[in-house]
Order: structure tokens, then sequence, then C-alpha cells
């Protein structure tokens, strides 16, 4: 049965697909660093993070390819949409996060992009491990071989 979701949370977007591909090893929340419009889009709840993944850049962290439409009513100060989002961590969090990803070969994943209790825009990241995936060749394989083992059978008696 499935967690009921906090009521104090408003989930903006959740990338489901992440959670398919990958072992979730450790999550993690960051807070974003957003432009006004960017915050009045997210609170129309337009925004996307299936495509976007989080990376080390320097000595920060940012949020690439997280579609953030532009905010229709504040054409001459908007922001681009896809623009690269610093995440906002601890030092701790960021060595750690960092040396995940160097060390281990680990990916981080963001998970959901929500507001908190607060009414702060916060993105939660996962430390996770591409799953293996299932070889249809082998199985296509079998499958073929046991049609051809009946007609083989077939056609010899």
């Amino acid at each position: 049965m499935a967690a009921k979701p906090d009521p104090k949370i408003k989930v903006i977007a959740e990338n489901r697909r992440g959670r398919f591909d990958y072992e979730i090893l450790d999550t993690f929340e960051a807070g974003l660093q957003l432009t006004g419009t960017e915050v009045k889009s997210l609170r129309a709840a337009k925004a996307t993070i299936g495509e976007s993944y989080a990376g080390p850049s320097g000595e920060e962290f940012f949020l690439f390819n997280c579609n953030i439409p532009e905010y229709l009513q504040a054409n001459r100060f908007n922001h681009e949409p896809k623009r690269p989002r610093r995440l906002l961590l601890h030092k701790r969090e960021i060595a750690k996060l960092t040396g995940a990803v160097q060390r281990d070969g680990l990916t981080v994943v963001p998970l959901k992009l929500y507001f908190n209790e607060q009414g702060r825009a916060k993105l939660q990241l996962a430390l996770a491990r591409g799953k293996k995936l299932h070889d249809k060749r082998d199985t296509e394989k079998k499958r073929d071989w046991q049609r051809d083992q009946a007609r083989i059978m077939r056609d010899r008696g």
C-alpha cells in the first residue's frame, strides 16, 4: 500500500521514470535558486523534471534541463525555460554527492519538485545506481529456437 501524500506539501512535478530506471540508494532535499517569474510559473504548477539531471559544476551542484515555462504575464522580465538552476545544498552534502558520482559512478536523479510547508521550492534528489535492464535478445532467441525445433520435429514425423 502506498504512503499517503503529505497535505502540507504541494507537488509540482514528479519523475516517475527515474524511480523505474534507477535503484535508489539515498535521498536528499535541496533548495532551488529561482527568479521571480520561475516561482510564479511553479505556483501555477507548470514544470517538468522528467528529462532533467543534476550534476556538479565546479564547487556547486546544478539542475540541468528542467523545463519551467515562461510566465506569460511578465514577458519583459521572463526567464529562460531550460536554464541551469543552482541547487542550494550544504558543503558536506555537495562533497558527498560529488564523491559518489566521481568515485562510485552513481547518478544523481531528481525525483520530485515541490513546495514545502513554508512555501519554499524544494527538489528531492536521489543517489541512484542504474538497474540492469532485461535483455530481450535471450528470450527472443529461445522463442525462435523453440519454434524452429517444433517445425523440425513436425517435418520429420
